[in-house]
């Protein structure tokens, strides 16, 4: 069975292929995890304004808790929004829901900007993430490396993404070294990578794979962006839907309330941690979660604050357009977006244009 360590990497593989190329993220694995579908209503985009589908990232995870949760607690019924929860596609959730596959999608505020410099029309009406996630780490035996100047001359294992090496970059030299550093592609799993002595150090997301770490193994020595040099939240993951499909009123109205239900959801879990874990594992049942494994990301998530503000309870899901715009313009000023031809963009995309808050209610 692949491990949902390895489920991740993928993950991870096919949003880094993305920015390279709009390859919708496929990276030639040919890899589809099925997910439990959940709810009425068929495979593909909804028929009624009632209706939402919503397409997963990949396996679900904690990320993806409060829609189980909204689902098995009743929060859609009470919002009367039927809710479809769909396995990835080979396409990814950025082009199913560009093309109207599906109506919503879980992504990230950088994909959106990628894909959109390319001509697609998404925009991300949801954040989840409202702190830093990611995680650039060396096996805590690599006793060479103590901060991100160590990184200089050594093997990143990666998917290759110019969005991770400017990142990277700029984390080495805020920290004193030159911003050198060599690549080497991991296959399925970066842990596995760095214990063969494949590369030296790797990205990881705090949330899941650093607490696998923790419960497992191999030890970790960490380091996040924001500390070195990186502007704004580069970890914005969140939903998205395709503008032109809000044009419809109707939708608008079934995203709000779809929205406040999943809301709902999150807060459950933040307070109701343990049984929301239980849910994701019984609900998700075709992804075999561990539950340990589970448990203890949600109690990662709750103890991090990496959901929330202000309110340590409950999830505010908007999108911090000052914090994305500042990360943009770094990305931009790298030359990571490209235009369909490959052309470096003439100026920095807007945050304003690329999310809303205007549906959370």
């Amino acid at each position: 069975m692949t491990t949902q360590a390895s489920a991740m990497e993928h993950w991870r593989a096919r949003l880094t292929a993305m920015i390279r190329s709009m390859t919708a993220l496929t990276l030639g694995f040919g890899l589809l995890f099925a997910a439990a579908g959940c709810g009425s209503g068929g495979a593909g985009a909804s028929d009624g304004d009632s209706s939402i589908s919503f397409m997963l990232d990949w396996t679900p995870n904690t990320n993806h808790i409060g829609l189980y949760v909204a689902q098995k607690l009743g929060y859609f019924d009470d919002e009367g929004v039927d809710v479809t929860i769909l396995p990835t596609a080979q396409a990814g959730a950025e082009t199913s829901v560009e093309n109207g596959v599906a109506d919503v999608g879980f992504t990230t505020l950088s994909n959106v900007a990628a894909f959109n410099a390319q001509g697609a029309n998404l925009k991300m009406v949801f954040d989840l993430t409202q702190q830093p996630v990611a995680r650039w780490c060396a096996l805590a035996s690599h006793t060479d490396i103590s901060t991100p100047k160590d990184f200089d001359g050594k093997t990143f294992v990666s998917f290759g993404s110019a969005e991770q090496t400017a990142v990277l970059r700029q984390m080495i030299r805020t920290a004193g070294g030159t911003g050198d550093f060599e690549t080497a592609t991991a296959g399925t799993n970066t842990f596995q990578a760095l214990t063969n002595g494949q590369g030296d150090f790797g990205g990881f997301y705090a949330t899941w794979e650093n607490v696998e770490s923790e419960l497992h193994g191999p030890a970790l020595h960490c380091f996040v962006a924001s500390d070195w040099g990186v502007p704004g939240n580069p970890d914005q993951l969140g939903f998205a839907v395709n503008a032109a499909w809000l044009k419809d009123a109707s939708h608008g109205d079934t995203l709000r309330r779809f929205l406040a239900a999943v809301r709902r959801g999150y807060d459950y879990a933040l307070t109701n941690p343990d049984e929301a874990a239980d849910i994701l594992v019984d609900q998700a049942g075709e992804a075999q979660l561990d539950p340990e494994l589970t448990h203890a990301s949600m109690q990662e998530i709750v103890d991090g604050n990496y959901w929330t503000t202000d309110d340590p309870t409950a999830v505010p899901g908007t999108v911090n357009l000052e914090a994305a715009q500042a990360y943009i313009d770094f990305l931009y000023e790298n030359d990571t977006y490209t235009d369909a031809g490959g052309s470096p963009l003439p100026a920095a995309p807007q945050a304003a244009d690329l999310a809303t808050n205007e549906y959370l209610g």
